[in-house]
């Protein structure tokens, strides 16, 4: 491989026959195509190459073909020259080098091994990065895993790129919330502390309602369910309408508008910390104590928080492009809370449909509470690993989605 100008390669190399057939440098009488070629050959076979984007890995141009100098006859090997001639404009390139049947198709189409350069065309030189042989099965696999290694790299690099905006711009979302009121910002920690003892009085003073679930009695056990609802709830209630609501950052300024889902979910974060402080207090104060087990709480929160930021671009996304997302939010997470048992104990529901609320992503997440701060046992492990593999694929679904739509947002809002 040697630059012989501006934008121009010389690639010398050998192909080998690893088929039954041989390959004719022209038609020669023995037919174009492989359904009136020779049985014993096929032509004309040209080796080219073509050229892709190496970022989007669009095809940018075909190259001229460059003829056998005779026929390659079934293992044996024939040393080939190809001129290479780059796109005019600067740019990284990839360049698969293979044969190809005329007019049928290239041979790297059907699973042979073909020639991948990865090069930097620049005004002044070409810069062959490397040379490799590919086949399109082990490319594609390759292509895979960058496409996850991006999809999880690309957020991970959002936040800690703008750590800086999106703890501020929670912090004004809390702020803003109660502005102008005497209490301020101290209603995030009074609202559910108010919360817990209207439901304390209601089923543990008024209906005196017991259960023997685990180390507490209901009011303990309802509280625990409340604890991860509270942020998933309030979250999911806001994201469809996240962007709408500052369609001034989509129209007027460059902003990373991935980061408003985000927001939505540390916000949703806090509240749910400083519901979680509260019954951490109740627990210890009148409840059956904390365990050691509290050291398992990471393993629930980070699939939680996966899943709910997960979900929260989608619905955002979503939103943009059907209103009624919005409208019909409050209506979904009511049946979403009353499908999941925290109002109730998992033992009332019908034996014969409990596999089916066990698909409740949410259920999980309940029980795994229950079992850290009411049980003082480690959560389930085969549960858990079905949550983590789930709120996973809904991270990367949801942000794939998020990045792939949000182009068409300023011209829809």
């Amino acid at each position: 491989m040697r630059e012989t100008g501006p934008g121009e390669l010389l690639l010398e190399c050998a192909i080998e026959n690893a088929s039954d057939r041989s390959w004719l440098a022209s038609e020669n009488g023995q037919g174009g195509g492989e359904s009136r070629g020779s049985p014993s050959g096929i032509g004309p076979v040209h080796l080219s190459y073509q050229i892709f984007d190496a970022e989007t890995g669009q095809l940018v141009m075909d190259g001229a073909r460059s003829s056998l100098e005779g026929a390659c006859q079934p293992g044996s090997r024939v040393s080939v020259r190809i001129p290479i001639q780059l796109p005019a404009e600067p740019g990284h390139y990839r360049i698969w080098v293979s044969p190809v049947h005329e007019p049928v198709a290239w041979f790297y189409q059907r699973g042979s091994e073909f020639l991948e350069l990865d090069v930097t065309a620049e005004r002044d030189r070409t810069r062959v990065r490397s040379v490799e042989r590919r086949t399109r099965l082990g490319r594609r696999i390759e292509r895979l895993g960058q496409l996850l290694h991006r999809s999880f790299a690309y957020p991970l690099r959002t936040f800690i790129r703008h750590r800086s905006l999106i703890f501020s711009m929670v912090q004004r979302d809390l702020q803003g919330r109660y502005r102008g009121s005497v209490a301020g910002a101290w209603w995030t920690l009074a609202q559910p502390l108010l919360l817990m003892s209207a439901y304390y009085f209601v089923f543990g003073v008024v209906l005196r309602v017991e259960a023997d679930q685990g180390s507490g009695g209901f009011v303990f056990y309802f509280l625990c369910g409340m604890v991860p609802w509270l942020a998933l709830n309030e979250t999911l209630q806001r994201a469809p309408n996240i962007v709408v609501d500052n369609s001034n950052f989509v129209k007027r300024v460059i902003f990373p508008l991935e980061i408003l889902p985000v927001n939505l979910t540390l916000t949703g974060l806090a509240t749910e910390g400083f519901a979680l402080v509260i019954f951490l207090a109740a627990l210890a104060l009148l409840g059956p104590g904390i365990g050691w087990t509290v050291l398992y709480f990471p393993v629930v929160l980070i699939p939680q928080l996966l899943l709910t930021l997960g979900l929260c671009w989608f619905l955002a996304a979503l939103g943009v492009f059907l209103r009624d997302t919005g409208q019909a939010m409050p209506f979904l997470m009511t049946i979403w809370f009353f499908a999941t048992p925290i109002v109730y104990h998992s033992e009332q529901l019908p034996q014969r449909w409990l596999w089916l609320f066990k698909l409740n992503p949410l259920y999980p997440i309940v029980n795994a509470y229950r079992a850290i701060f009411l049980q003082h046992t480690a959560p389930h492990a085969s549960a858990m690993l079905l949550l983590w593999v789930l709120a996973v694929a809904v991270f990367w679904f949801g942000h794939t989605w998020f990045y792939k739509v949000k182009k068409s947002f300023a011209d829809l809002i």
